[in-house]
């Protein structure tokens, strides 16, 4: 299972890539590989200040449909173009292509109550 070192976790199964005063946010490769095929994103926050976990949009899949919430209070700077016409990059790339939308950092000491990598390996083996 992937879980790349430059990034953070929540328990609820999305990374979060800092960027300087911004960062990037998707759902982890055990997250999408549980989901199954993704066809269809729709996120609508784009402008909007949304606190840490709040829902920020949704996340069609075969099986279901989830709602996917801010790992970080910030306002949402842009939903990622791409997934548009294909959904699918979040199955095929979640930590790049696939990425859902960057944001501003509100707060960063939010980032202390995220998962490293180390703890979210631990999170999905158990």
């Amino acid at each position: 299972m992937n879980v790349p070192e430059n990034c953070k976790y929540t328990e609820k199964h999305e990374w979060i890539r800092v960027d300087g005063d911004n960062a990037y946010v998707g759902i982890t490769e055990y997250a999408q590989g549980e989901l199954g095929d993704i066809v269809y994103i729709e996120i609508e926050t784009e402008g909007e200040k949304i606190a840490i976990g709040e829902i920020y949009g949704t996340i069609e899949a075969v099986k279901t449909v989830s709602d996917m919430f801010m790992p970080l209070s910030g306002e949402v700077l842009e939903f990622n173009a791409k997934l548009e016409d294909d959904a699918e990059l979040v199955n095929k790339d979640p930590y790049g292509d696939g990425w859902m939308i960057k944001i501003t950092i509100e707060n960063p000491s939010e980032l202390d109550a995220l998962l490293s990598p180390d703890q979210y390996k631990e999170l999905i083996s158990a």
